[in-house]
This record gives C-alpha cells, sequence and structure tokens, in this order.
C-alpha cells in the first residue's frame, strides 16, 4: 500500500492484489465510483455502485471495522470521491491503484458481460 498526500489528508492507494486478499477476507467494502453503464458491462465482484455523478458522503454504508474502498476506470475519479468522503469526516478509506484497467491487467476476476446474451458472467482471465 502507498500513501498519496491530498488535501484532505493521507490517502492509501492499494494494488490489485491488496484489495483482492482484504476482500477475501471480507475486511474492506469496496465502492465503485464510475457510469451505471460502465458497472452493468464489468465491475470487481461485490462492489457496490455509486456513480461520481451522484456521490454523497453520507450515504455510503456503514464502516462496521471494513474499510471503504473507491475505483473507476483509471482512479482519477476514485481518488477524488475518496477525498470527497474523507473531507465529510470518514476514515479511513482507500482507493485502487490505476482503476478497474489496472485490476484487469493484474489478472483478476470480475463479473463482465455474456456478449451472447447479455447477462454477466464471471470472468477469470
Amino acid at each position: 500500500m502507498q500513501i498519496e498526500e491530498t488535501e484532505t489528508g493521507p490517502l492509501e492507494v492499494w494494488t490489485p492484489a491488496e484489495v483482492e486478499a482484504a476482500l477475501e477476507k471480507g475486511e474492506i467494502a469496496v465502492i465503485d465510483v464510475r457510469t451505471p453503464q460502465e458497472f452493468m458491462f464489468e465491475h470487481i465482484e461485490g462492489a457496490l455502485l455509486m456513480p461520481m455523478s451522484g456521490f454523497r458522503a453520507d450515504r455510503l454504508p456503514s464502516q462496521d471495522g471494513k474499510r471503504l474502498l473507491f475505483y473507476c476506470g483509471s482512479s482519477i475519479r476514485s481518488g477524488k470521491m475518496a477525498q470527497k468522503a474523507m473531507a465529510a469526516g470518514l476514515t479511513p478509506v482507500a482507493h485502487l491503484e490505476g482503476g478497474f484497467a489496472n485490476w484487469k491487467a493484474a489478472k483478476m476476476p470480475y463479473i463482465g458481460t455474456d456478449m451472447a446474451s447479455g447477462a454477466p458472467k464471471k470472468v477469470t482471465p
């Protein structure tokens, strides 16, 4: 994990392997800040959707011992939304280094779309 210094304080930046391990242990809640269309096409399994366009830190799930981890396509939007969450008093929060593109490049599993039927399907590269 790296730490990025931001205007709202230190922000954790996690690698895909760190996110996958924490997901398996139930230590994080993953928040996808992309558009609903991006999410429907492919997303990290178990992620919750809160698009940047309607982002409200006061409507995020309770942390109850879990860190909130944000992601988007490239990590630009997720970094901004993580900082918004921190500005609203939520800590600790983190975001995925390189976003979903980096997740896929690291060959992590995700939910994709079966192009023949349009149905969701688990993709295990």
